[in-house]
């Protein structure tokens, strides 16, 4: 399943790389402790978070994870966003708490298995 598909099937806001929507979500990980993240999670996994610092971006980057999701409503810092759009890593938001939003992407990639 695609990021886009995602993002429509859930009302997410694309805050960057609207042009990476094709990226492939082959798994998630959910987590805000950034060592975590990185010893843990895998390429293709979409990445769902409440952190919204740059060093986001630096992790989805050197992971190639298809997409960070951050929840909550919780926005991006405006140097996060810049490294974003600069490096093409694709930045969504949801309203939805972090156990909700995980819930439904598990749902959504299972039935798509």
């Amino acid at each position: 399943m695609d990021i886009g598909t995602i993002a429509k099937e859930l009302n997410l806001k694309v805050i960057s790389a609207s042009d990476k929507m094709k990226n492939i979500v082959t798994g998630g990980y959910t987590g805000d402790l950034l060592s975590d993240v990185m010893a843990n999670s895998h390429e293709g996994d979409i990445w769902i978070t409440r952190q919204v610092h740059q060093n986001i971006v630096a992790i989805a980057t050197l992971k190639e994870h298809a997409g960070i999701i951050l929840v909550n409503s919780c926005e991006p810092a405006k140097n996060t966003l810049e490294k974003a759009i600069a490096e093409k890593v694709p930045i969504l938001v949801s309203d939805l708490p972090v156990f909700e939003l995980t819930g439904k992407i598990y749902n959504l990639l299972a039935a798509a298995k």
